[in-house]
């Protein structure tokens, strides 16, 4: 890779008229117009659906636009130390303990909004009041909340993704990993308070862009590539690469979320999950994968960034499926050719030949011509300007996310408890608890999930 002075780091969108480009880029004064608009007469590609199925187990071309100028330095150091706030002493990362033993307990939150739902619980943006017991807070802090039922974790057999991800989450700490800070679980519920991330999900911006610029693709590439690696170096597979497990933060930087099918694998492993669109022949085939499927997912997910559409899509998974063995997919004519060369060499079937799972590892993406010019330790301490800067009012704000019904409160019988026992001033130990709907003794008897909360 070139050296790269500190003005040229990394290429920024540039600003068109609705004329001369498909695409202008802006950042909006109205919250609900967050990203850039498909100018007039543009043809729409055709749209993947929006509803993803989960499956669980049962030649140089540079570009020329003027390049992004750096934020103001910040301590580099400070990523490796502080990776987010501190909850009485605990900050993500260390999060091997359960709520009560730092202090604090379900009912020390407020539930708000509901932040987003799916087949195992919810996630609801909570805050943590200011508290006698705290004295260092002295506003409220907010946090994502995500609410996992134990009947359905336990039924859908989702105790192994469970505690992968409490156990990956516990032990990673980087910029672009959403952090975890303690658990806690009721009767009824097991929950995860992990830090909340304002910008919503990289694939609502995608859906109102309809598909990004190249320099825009590069600067979440580069993101994800960075967190990738990471992870690796850990051993640690992700396997669910997607644009919507993937948000963006008050700065317009990526943090990785969901890592239900993370895993620790030194070798390879063959449990069949992930997302159809995004699976990797490997792992259809059962023949075994690794690290190499997270850049099979991480060629399709730079695919969908730049046409708008992932490569192999289909009215059901077989067809998918069938898709992907065949390994043939189509560019659409405004993707250059270099990115087609660095996507090829991810998307390609043969082990020995995909990029990222060569000897260099994702070294050898870094440095392909695509990446050329890109200030690696800049992105990586967030020194340069993201080109999506989420729109927010408060530290409640919510706009960036889809609207969902409120929770019920009598379905996190913990904070219930804790709200009555405030309500009438008695203590919330003097409340009835109700029976554990999957009958473990606390804490959840033998289940690997024991030793957290």
């Amino acid at each position: 890779m070139s050296a790269t002075s500190s003005q040229d780091c990394f290429p920024t969108p540039q600003l068109h008229s609705a004329a001369t480009s498909p695409m202008m880029i802006y950042q909006s004064p109205n919250p609900n117009q967050h990203f850039h608009y498909t100018s007039p007469g543009m043809q729409k590609q055709p749209s993947a659906s929006t509803n993803r199925a989960y499956i669980s187990p049962n030649p140089c071309h540079q570009d020329s636009q003027p390049q992004l100028s750096r934020e103001p330095a910040r301590d580099r150091s400070a990523y490796a130390s502080q990776t987010g706030p501190v909850v009485d002493g605990q900050r993500a990362g260390e999060a091997s303990r359960n709520g009560e033993k730092i202090g604090i307990s379900l009912g020390d939150f407020d539930m708000l909004d509901t932040l987003g739902t799916g087949t195992f619980g919810k996630v609801i943006l909570s805050r943590l009041r200011p508290s006698p017991a705290r004295p260092h807070q002295t506003a409220p802090h907010y946090f994502a909340m995500k609410v996992l039922e134990k009947v359905t974790v336990v039924r859908l057999r989702q105790v192994e993704h469970l505690n992968s991800e409490r156990s990956t989450l516990a032990q990673v700490a980087h910029p672009f990993i959403v952090n975890l800070f303690c658990t806690f679980q009721d009767e009824q519920n097991l929950y995860l308070l992990l830090e909340y991330v304002q910008g919503g999900e990289l694939f609502s911006h995608l859906r109102r862009a309809g598909r990004f610029s190249p320099d825009v693709a590069r600067f979440y590439a580069a993101n994800l590539i960075l967190a990738l690696e990471y992870l690796h170096n850990q051993d640690i597979i992700y396997r669910d690469l997607k644009p919507e497990n993937l948000l963006i933060d008050s700065l317009g930087y990526i943090k990785i979320t969901d890592f239900g099918f993370a895993k620790h694998v030194t070798d390879r492993t063959y449990t069949l999950c992930g997302t159809p669109e995004y699976l990797a022949p490997e792992i259809i085939t059962a023949n075994g994968h690794g690290k190499g499927a997270d850049f099979w997912a991480y060629g399709v997910l730079l695919f969908e960034l730049l046409a708008g559409y992932p490569p192999f899509f289909a009215d059901n998974p077989l067809e998918i499926y069938e898709k992907i063995l065949q390994g043939k997919f189509a560019f659409p004519a405004h993707i250059d050719y270099v990115a087609k060369d660095l996507i090829k060499r991810l998307l390609t079937g043969d082990l020995t030949k995909r990029l990222g799972n060569l000897k260099g590892g994702a070294m050898d993406i870094k440095t392909h011509r695509w990446f050329e010019g890109v200030d690696w330790e800049a992105v990586e301490t967030k020194q340069i300007r993201a080109p999506i800067i989420p729109v927010t009012n408060n530290p409640a704000d919510t706009s960036n996310f889809e609207r969902y019904p409120v929770v019920e409160m009598d379905t996190l019988p913990g904070v219930y408890r804790a709200h009555r026992a405030r309500q009438y001033g008695i203590p919330a130990d003097s409340l009835e608890r109700g029976p554990d709907q999957c009958k473990f003794p606390a804490p959840l008897g033998r289940l690997v999930i024991s030793p957290v909360y």
